[in-house]
């Protein structure tokens, strides 16, 4: 729906600009005719115009279809470069959204140039007004630089999956001011980027999916060690799209109350780590199960004097 509204915006403005480009076209007299061709010689190369009329507004009307159309065409050329890869995604919507904010800003200076407006003090305005909120607005401008050094370092990117503080989710969007993150429940948590310190990416390194499952004290261990060699390479087998290689028996952790603990990992995705332990979890008492051999149980052994 979007990208429907954006394609007929863009026919608009286009034709628009065919139109004015061709003021005979237009149905308005003569004079309007030849005030637009001055206006357009004028404005697009940026010079002085006289009273508002007709002619003015149609000029606008080509200036901002022209920065339409601008904004749109750079656009379609960052997402087409955004495609290579994360990173260049995550810049790509940075520099989309900053472009956004300059086309406003040129066009509203161009259209009063255009109306007739002294620029120049405007711009004066706005730069004393800017002066004036840049005192109360300094964490704005630390959330702006603090964004741009995160992107250009490459400390994270959209869909690298991160820690901060008890929040584990995946980058969503990296704006200007704020980042996005989601976690696996699809909660939302928007955090301004001056404001992300100490966090962790779990998408960098090499991630892990550990379980510890306990036998009986009683249990052959030779028995028990034929058969996780025979079944870990049958568990990688039936969820290659969930393992990214063969599950590893590490050895005993401790020994419990009631068994033997030992533990079980595997090189999974960092998005499909507690699936992974789950499912890795499950397939190891299944083995256990059907080859007979005891996950024990709480219990409490009395001895008679």
């Amino acid at each position: 729906m979007k990208k429907n509204r954006t394609m007929i915006g863009t026919l608009i403005a286009v034709i628009l600009i065919i139109l004015l480009l061709n003021p005979q076209w237009l149905p308005v007299s003569m004079e309007t005719r030849e005030k637009i061709r001055d206006l357009e010689k004028s404005y697009f190369l940026i010079e002085r115009s006289g009273r508002i009329t007709v002619a003015h507004i149609l000029t606008v009307l080509l200036m901002f279809s022209v920065l339409w159309v601008i904004n749109v065409v750079v656009k379609w050329i960052i997402q087409y470069f955004g495609k290579k890869s994360l990173r260049a995604q995550t810049i790509g919507d940075l520099l989309a959204g900053t472009f956004h904010y300059l086309i406003v800003i040129i066009g509203v200076v161009w259209g009063l140039a255009i109306l007739g407006v002294n620029t120049t003090a405007v711009l004066a305005g706005i730069g004393i007004v800017g002066l004036i909120l840049g005192f109360g607005a300094q964490s704005l401008i630390e959330d702006i630089i603090t964004g741009a050094f995160i992107i250009f370092e490459g400390q994270y990117v959209n869909g690298d999956i991160i820690i901060l503080d008890d929040f584990r989710g995946t980058v969503r969007n990296i704006g200007v001011r704020t980042t996005t993150i989601e976690d696996a429940g699809g909660n939302l948590k928007i955090v301004n980027n001056s404001d992300i310190r100490n966090f962790q990416n779990r998408s960098r390194n090499r991630s892990v999916a550990a379980c510890e499952v306990s036998v009986a004290y009683d249990t052959d261990l030779k028995k028990m060690d034929r058969v996780i060699a025979e079944g870990l390479p049958l568990m990688y087998e039936a969820h290659k799209d969930l393992y990214q290689k063969e599950p590893v028996f590490l050895g005993v952790t401790a020994l419990a109350d009631s068994g033997v603990n030992l533990k079980f990992i595997v090189d999974v995705r960092e998005e499909d780590v507690f699936k992974a332990q789950r499912q890795l979890t499950r397939d190891i008492w299944a083995l256990f199960m059907e080859k007979g051999i005891e996950i024990p149980f709480p219990q409490v052994v009395v001895h008679q004097g």
